[in-house]
């Protein structure tokens, strides 16, 4: 009777915090109930036993009650879905539409996004290895849509719905032909390049492909990493700002999306007749670089164990003058994606670039 006692007080005592923190994803009640929920806390907190006898029954209970927690919320807020937004349709201030963009060989899906105030500037944004053109990818798409810019997500070669294999140099033409697709709707063009996809956009910018604005985040001139810089890149999961995702989906979605997270670097998915490892290798970031005109961003993780401090300082020495360099302290590989400051202050950036140039008079 007292471990049933603690389980529940427990559980309270989770709901509690998640209500507190935003947490709608790991609450499974409402806020007015909490009033309720202190007098059954009150109820049930243990009388006349000794804290000898509480203590234990409280420790034990501590991870059935998490996960008794976890599932009850997944149910209650099963409809809790940040990736709504990148369902076709009419949506609250913007736009959603799923694409197919012509490529010299077949196709690239994409999906298109756009406020509802027809934009100016839009952004391509390339993903990294293993993953696709949605993943983890609303807070990013957030922020550029609050600034006023439209937003294409590519499937890269062997990548998602692309039914090309992953090849050099044709994998490079992703970052071209979504730049040519957004050229002809929009009078200024930004790309933005996550690890793989930042190799990519470098690269294809320094070959002559036309974009106003160019970030590349957390991008790696070589991949040298292990199964100890994996477990290191796991641990800096447990930062504030991912918590916080538990106020954005549903334990369900999330525990899905984390385990996707941690499988796209341990073994990507995708179609490929040249490995990641290769194929960031062929791009040569750093020559790519030291070959680029137009406004560049770099950003990286100072916790990033893919790609180490040390690889991009090897970027920003290649990087031409006038570029802009960011160190994200509390970053890694994982994570940069989610950090929303950072994400917030790219965004910033772009914008400013891809702002129409002054009228002359």
């Amino acid at each position: 009777m007292l471990l049933v006692r603690a389980l529940l007080l427990v559980m309270i005592l989770y709901e509690f915090v998640a209500d507190l923190r935003g947490w709608r994803g790991l609450s499974w009640g409402h806020p007015a109930m909490r009033p309720l929920l202190a007098i059954t806390a009150l109820a049930l907190h243990p009388r006349n036993t000794s804290w000898r006898q509480r203590l234990p029954a409280l420790a034990l209970a501590v991870l059935p009650a998490l996960l008794i927690q976890a599932l009850t919320a997944g149910v209650r807020r099963r409809n809790l879905n940040p990736l709504a937004m990148f369902q076709p349709g009419v949506h609250d201030g913007y736009t959603t539409t799923r694409i197919d963009i012509p490529m010299p060989e077949g196709t690239m899906p994409a999906v298109y996004i756009v406020p509802r105030a027809c934009p100016q500037a839009a952004v391509a944004v390339l993903h990294g290895s293993g993953c696709d053109k949605t993943y983890f990818a609303w807070r990013l798409t957030g922020a550029l849509l609050d600034r006023g810019l439209g937003v294409l997500l590519v499937d890269l070669d062997g990548h998602g719905e692309n039914q090309r294999p992953q090849r050099y140099p044709q994998s490079i033409e992703c970052a071209v032909e979504a730049a040519r697709w957004l050229r002809a709707r929009h009078g200024r063009v930004g790309m933005l390049g996550i690890s793989l996809g930042g190799c990519l956009a470098a690269r294809a910018a320094a070959d002559g492909m036309v974009v106003d604005a160019l970030a590349l985040l957390e991008t790696p001139p070589q991949l040298h990493f292990d199964n100890r810089d994996r477990w290191r890149e796991a641990r800096t999961l447990l930062q504030p700002y991912v918590l916080d995702l538990l106020g954005e989906a549903s334990t369900m979605r999330l525990a899905h999306a984390v385990y996707d997270l941690v499988r796209a670097q341990r073994a990507p998915r995708i179609q490929a007749a040249i490995s990641t490892w290769e194929l960031i290798a062929a791009c040569d970031l750093c020559g790519s670089l030291a070959r680029l005109n137009p406004p560049l961003l770099l950003v990286y993780g100072e916790r990033d164990a893919i790609v180490k401090p040390a690889q991009a300082e090897e970027a920003w020495q290649a990087a031409p003058a006038g570029a802009t360099m960011w160190l994200v302290p509390d970053a890694s590989h994982l994570t940069l994606i989610l950090h929303p400051e950072a994400l917030q202050r790219m965004a910033a950036w772009m914008a400013e670039e891809l702002a129409p140039p002054p009228a002359r008079r």
